[in-house]
Parts: C-alpha cells; structure tokens; sequence
C-alpha cells in the first residue's frame, strides 16, 4: 500500500465523512480501476463505505500471510554484510527450500554491522552465523569464564 504511504492526505481524503461516498468511491476507481484486480477494487470501496479504509495494509498483511500459509511458501530474508551475488542467492533459496519442504520467497538485505556471514529471518525464528554474532558470543562466554 505504498501509494497511500507515499500520499497520506489521499488517504485523509478517501476517509473524509462529509465527502459523499459515491464522490469517494468514484476516486478510488479512478486512481485504482485499472490498476489492481477487479474484487481488490471492490474491497477497497468496501472499507471506504465502511469508514474503514485506513485498515487496507493491515488486511492487505493478513491476506499475504494466509495465502503463503495455505500455499506452503514462505518469506525469508538473508542479511549480508555487502550484496549476494544472484547465483549464491538462488543457492540458498534452494537449500531452504529442500530443508523445509516449502517454496521459499527470498530477500535479501545489506547490513555491514554483521561483518560477515548471513542472518536468516525466518516467519519463527532468526538463524544467525554472521561474524558479529559470533564475536558476541566469544565475548559473553570470556566474560562468564572465571580465571
């Protein structure tokens, strides 16, 4: 839904009450008619009549989330400390997906505090092996260590 984060005073305006609703609706099609799918469409005219549009990402989040849940696919994102190369990305997309038994949607992302290595942020749960993940650990098991 970047369009209403990029606009919020669309927003503002779709959600105004004392706009007649059909003056509403006729400016969600205008701006969305052959953009989106038809019943995607005649959702978002829905929450606008309801006063409740502002709830479109929300829902948009949720349907995502059921889909890829009835669907077996899931997100994950692989945090680098400089960009994959295209080939080791689909490498390990496709060692995921052969441990899990799901199609895998991957991302990635570049955070250089990681150093190295790769952080796997899964829909449950976080694998890390980045390098500053394991320097933190050498420092608590150092700190813990009585001499």
């Amino acid at each position: 839904m970047t369009v209403f984060d990029a606009n919020p005073d669309y927003m503002r305006l779709l959600c105004t009450p004392s706009i007649p609703k059909e003056e509403r609706r006729g400016l969600l099609e205008e701006a969305f008619g052959a953009a989106v799918h038809p019943y995607v469409l005649s959702f978002m005219k829905l929450l606008c009549d309801n006063g409740t549009l502002r709830e479109l990402p929300g829902c948009a989040r949720e349907y995502r989330r059921r889909h890829h849940a009835d669907h077996g696919i899931m997100e994950v994102c692989a945090v680098t400390a400089v960009p994959m190369k295209p080939e080791l990305q689909e490498k390990l997309r496709a060692r995921i997906e052969s441990l899990t038994g799901k199609t895998v949607e991957l991302t990635s992302r570049v955070e250089e505090s990681i150093l190295g290595g790769v952080r796997l942020e899964l829909p449950d749960r976080q694998l890390d092996g980045t390098v500053a993940y394991h320097l933190e650990e050498i420092q608590r098991i150092l700190r813990n260590t009585v001499i």
